[in-house]
């Protein structure tokens, strides 16, 4: 694992030189020979020091470079007008630095130094290349949630080395508590990250102001840490989450309907999207939190098949409000008549994020629905319901957007640019090719 951490920080000279598309190439080789060593099963293996990596993190790692290879390719306007682009490519290569060794971590302790330090970059992000002055306040948001919910965790982490003298995540297995002060205070800093209904108020105000880059390294990998993260701790908590964890099935479930609703009444596009991803993740947790295998590797999958859907999604949010210079439903309505060329993009991101065929998204939500049905039939109801909204708020906003009267301020046809459609078809193409994979997942 180190050679690749090595070839990271060789990056860093790269982007204070402002070298742009070399990095941008470095990331997608990089991708290329992360894929070849190629890891299969479910024990620690590469091992160097604190590192290594098993399935989970070695697909969260390949995830993590591709989405950052392609914040730099959706982040075109940065470099063209020289809006501090060396700045902008450090803090890419410092973000994914933090999230590499935050994935390749064998260690509690230091995969929650990791896990905290990709704040940093991506508030700076916020800060720096956000749209609205009110980014200043999401930011903070953004930053007080997450610190908030971290030290409770950070205390509990030092009660646990303190009792049993370890926090290597190969030995917690041996070691199950059961105490539901320490259980909380362990799993709350991740349920915050994932986020769950109840504390998500940050996600939505986050998306909403970050550049594109910031709303697809938040949707595309950052939100991913807390699913990890309590992939990591619930072998610490067997006997705890038996007794517990229904507290947290319902909440994310009856979350996801209320979120449903708040869905079919935003106006801002960005807001829309941030909120379906409220909804996928909530879906996640209830599939971690039923401690089955079915759960475990359904949540997995969605957590895969959401971070590409929903990044993909952001950057033609992105390109819509680049060509109009705004992102309410009500001014961007008929866009079929004057961006006819991004109109099957939209189709195809729309329809997986409701999970249609042949998708990544819908075999994600497949196995979930068994896993959360065999936990509670009660469960199936719900579901069901959730994923009729998933439908019909995606329709509004596919519906909305394309169709209708073309407002009187846009007189122009528009067209995308080649870069434009590469990265759309960089997030869609695996999507339909990781679903061939589905026997080995």
């Amino acid at each position: 694992m180190l050679k690749f951490f090595l070839f990271c920080l060789f990056l860093i000279p790269l982007s204070y030189g402002g070298f742009w598309w070399p990095v941008l190439i470095s990331f997608f080789f990089m991708n290329f020979l992360f894929y070849f060593s190629f890891v299969s099963h479910y024990y620690f293996c590469s091992l160097s020091y604190f590192f290594g990596c098993d399935v989970i993190s070695y697909i969260l790692i390949l995830l993590s470079v591709w989405v950052c290879g392609l914040m730099i390719l959706a982040s075109g306007s940065i470099y063209h007008y020289y809006y501090y682009n060396s700045l902008f490519i450090f803090f890419i290569v410092f973000l994914f630095i933090t999230l590499f060794l935050s994935f390749s971590s064998n260690n509690l302790i230091m995969f929650y130094l990791f896990f905290e330090s990709s704040l940093i970059p991506t508030m700076f992000l916020i800060f720096g290349w956000g749209y609205q002055p009110e980014r200043l306040q999401s930011g903070m948001y953004f930053l007080f949630y997450t610190l908030f919910s971290s030290l409770p965790m950070l205390i509990s982490m030092l009660y646990y080395y303190y009792l049993y003298g370890s926090l290597s995540f190969s030995l917690f297995g041996i070691y199950d508590y059961f105490y539901f002060i320490f259980y909380f205070c362990m799993i709350f800093s991740f349920l915050v990250k994932i986020p769950m209904f109840v504390v998500h108020i940050w996600l939505p105000k986050a998306h909403v102001e970050a550049p594109v880059s910031g709303s697809m390294i938040l949707a595309g990998v950052l939100l991913k840490l807390g699913g990890y993260g309590l992939y990591r701790v619930f072998s610490m908590f067997l006997m705890s989450g038996v007794v517990y964890n229904f507290i947290w099935v319902g909440i994310s479930l009856i979350g996801g309907l209320f979120v449903g609703l708040i869905c079919l009444r935003q106006s801002d596009l960005k807001s829309l999207i941030a909120y379906s991803s409220v909804i996928h993740m909530s879906l996640v947790l209830g599939g971690l939190m039923t401690m089955s295998c079915w759960g475990v590797f359904g949540s997995f999958v969605l957590m895969i098949a959401h971070g590409l859907c929903s990044s993909g999604l952001f950057c033609l949010a992105n390109i819509v409000y680049d060509r109009l210079g705004s992102r309410s439903l009500f001014i961007i309505s008929g866009l079929i008549n004057i961006m006819p060329s991004m109109s099957l993009w939209w189709f195809l991101l729309s329809s997986y994020n409701m999970a249609a065929p042949p998708s990544l998204n819908l075999m994600g939500e497949i196995i979930l629905f068994n896993s959360m049905v065999s936990w509670s039939s009660l469960n199936t109801y719900i579901f069901i319901v959730m994923s009729f909204f998933s439908a019909v708020y995606t329709l509004y906003m596919y519906s909305y957007t394309q169709h209708g009267v073309v407002s009187s301020m846009f007189f122009s046809f528009m067209n995308g640019y080649f870069s434009e459609f590469l990265l759309l078809f960089l997030h869609w193409f695996p999507l339909n090719m990781i679903i061939f994979m589905s026997s080995f997942i």
